[in-house]
């Protein structure tokens, strides 16, 4: 049923977006939602910090969606001196191909004083657990807010209530000083991140003095809950349990309902989702453990030093819960990394007959990636970075204007033996491939460093078929994938197996496959944002010029300028294209 929901919608989307045309945005038109986005001093952790906000807070303001329904939302740049952009985490943008709130690769930003209205609607199948984010620059460590996708069915699992759990780093440095020291000649690092948040709130670091309270998250004894877990860090992998509560249930991850995992702790990356269920303990539960409150224990993993936090998970009553006292001692033990944590384990819900086969894989396109020091540090693949200034338009602005031959830098991409055209510094994809994306991890050129990398995908989700040490082995890989069934991701780990190596030395790697089927120009990127700043982004275009353009047909001239007519602003209303 849900997948001739799904194809049902889909049909209509593209006769909608087929005849639809420019409409004044007016007085007389009302948005969904509207995101105001400032900066401002703002204070978390008891520390006060130069932050771009949106609605006045960090995080900001939940949304929430519907499958199959188009939600519109404005965000207003009220920033003096800033781009901005909104980038719908997780969510596709097909045939409303300008709201993937991508700067310099599928739109431009919105200017200071100007507003946007981006055109959203999630895919039928596609309920589950995302958020929001700018996408410019480092803003996306404080801009950023929950976005729930509502299924028009039923869920396959029965809860009583719902908790979010959003997760996010703090940084001392302003966001302007980190990016000018992670671009600068002279290299400074941002510092590691000085705590780990939960929904915008908590401490310093253990054994912290002071006032700040910890976030509390509340539960009813005897209930079942929905926890959606966020991972909204900008550098942090965080390993999270929950104290005397050992018994967690995976039914989510990235969007996707999967069968139950039952686990005991969650890694999580930064863009990383999981919904898992939460059964409450009993009165009579809570009379024997002594106690109404308990730890949520975040220990980051992977980085030279190890931060432990907390958050509580509480039973109210009349005694007042403590949120100021932080454990002298970590409650539970300090986790390590789980490498291929979930790892050919984790199963859709739903049966799922699209998966790729190896027979089907068209191309294999492998991706290293390394770290470089020579005039200025930075974060390669294939020998390139890519940054926000190296086009000076975005690409599918220019894929209208006629000036990017995408079948050209399909020619390029094929005659380098790596899918990579260096000239444009895409990787340009042909309707219908079959695409296994290989993402190479390797040893630093001057020190052997390795590091963690979560990659991100926008466009459609990839079906996710594992990693491990060394290089990728194909026959070794077939046979681990065999009586598995890969559920559909948007954010998974490629993992460092070490600290150190030898300069460029394999040390890891992850595995895609994805059915090249919807037109568009689509980042795929590592989603710490030190590293995406120093250059590890990459862009795929899926289809030529013409399936781009038939993809949702002339746009109008107002999208394809900066600060354009589409762009609205105090003194006039902004005449926009309804995709759908």
């Amino acid at each position: 049923m849900r997948s001739i929901l799904r194809i049902g919608y889909l049909v209509l989307g593209l006769a909608t977006a087929i005849q639809g045309s420019l409409v004044l945005h007016d007085d007389s038109f009302q948005p969904d939602h509207i995101l105001r986005v400032t900066a401002r001093d703002y204070t978390q952790a008891c520390m006060e910090r130069y932050s771009v906000l949106v609605n006045g807070s960090s995080p900001g303001p939940e949304l929430r969606f519907q499958e199959g329904k188009v939600s519109w939302i404005r965000v207003y740049n009220d920033m003096e001196d800033s781009n901005v952009t909104m980038h719908w985490h997780g969510l596709t943008a097909f045939t409303a191909p300008f709201s993937d709130g991508t700067p310099l690769a599928s739109q431009w930003p919105i200017p200071p004083g100007h507003f946007f209205d981006y055109e959203v609607r999630p895919e039928v199948g596609y309920a589950g657990t995302y958020f929001y984010h700018s996408h410019v620059s480092f803003h996306a460590v404080t801009a950023w807010g929950a976005l729930i996708v509502d299924s028009i069915e039923p869920a396959p699992y029965e809860y009583d209530e719902e908790r979010i759990i959003a997760l996010s780093d703090f940084f001392t440095k302003t966001d302007e000083e980190i990016v000018d020291g992670l671009t600068s000649t002279n290299f400074t690092w941002s510092g590691e991140t000085s705590a780990v948040l939960v929904n915008g709130q908590g401490r310093l670091a253990t054994n912290a003095t002071g006032s700040c309270k910890l976030a509390a998250i509340s539960v009813e004894p005897g209930k079942t809950y929905r926890l959606r877990f966020i991972g909204a860090t900008a550098l942090s992998f965080v390993s999270l349990s929950i104290e005397s509560h050992d018994v967690l249930e995976i039914i989510e991850a990235d969007g996707h309902y999967t069968k139950p995992v039952k686990t005991s702790y969650l890694q999580i990356a930064s863009g990383q989702r999981y919904s898992v269920l939460l059964r409450a303990k009993s009165e009579s539960e809570l009379r024997n453990e002594k106690s109404r409150q308990f730890y949520f224990q975040l220990t980051t993993m992977g980085r030279p030093t190890v931060l432990t936090t907390f958050a509580v998970l509480e039973y109210p009553s009349s005694t007042t819960t403590d949120l100021i006292t932080v454990p002298a001692t970590p409650p539970l033990p300090v986790a390590n990394i789980t490498y291929g944590w979930l790892d050919y384990t984790v199963e859709p819900y739903y049966p799922d007959y699209d998966f790729p086969t190896v027979e089907e894989v068209t191309r294999r396109i492998i991706i290293n990636v390394h770290q470089n020091v020579s005039e200025r540090t930075v974060w390669l693949q294939n020998g390139y970075d890519w940054v926000q200034t190296f086009p000076k338009s975005p690409y599918l602005v220019d894929i209208y204007e006629g000036t990017l031959d995408l079948n050209a830098s399909y020619k390029r991409a094929i005659d380098s033996g790596y899918g990579f055209d260096n000239q444009t510094r895409l990787f340009p994809a042909k309707m219908g491939e079959v695409l296994e994306i290989v993402w190479q991890n390797r040893g630093t050129v001057d020190n052997g460093g390795v590091e963690n990398h979560p990659f991100h995908a926008h466009g459609r989700h990839f079906y996710d078929i594992g990693g491990g040490d060394g290089l990728y082995n194909l026959t070794e890989n077939e046979e681990r994938l065999k009586g598995t069934h890969p559920i559909p991701r948007d954010t998974s780990m490629l993992y460092a197996y070490r600290k150190e190596t030898t300069a460029l030395a394999p040390s890891g790697w992850r595995a895609w496959r994805i059915r090249v089927t919807d037109a568009g120009v689509w980042m795929m990127h590592c989603h710490v944002l030190q590293h995406m700043v120093m250059g590890m982004q990459t862009v795929f275009t899926f289809g030529d010029q013409t399936d781009i353009k038939a993809q949702a047909r002339t746009p109008g001239r107002g999208y394809l300028t900066y600060g354009g007519s589409v762009y609205g602003n105090a003194t006039y209303s902004p005449s926009v294209r309804h995709f759908f």
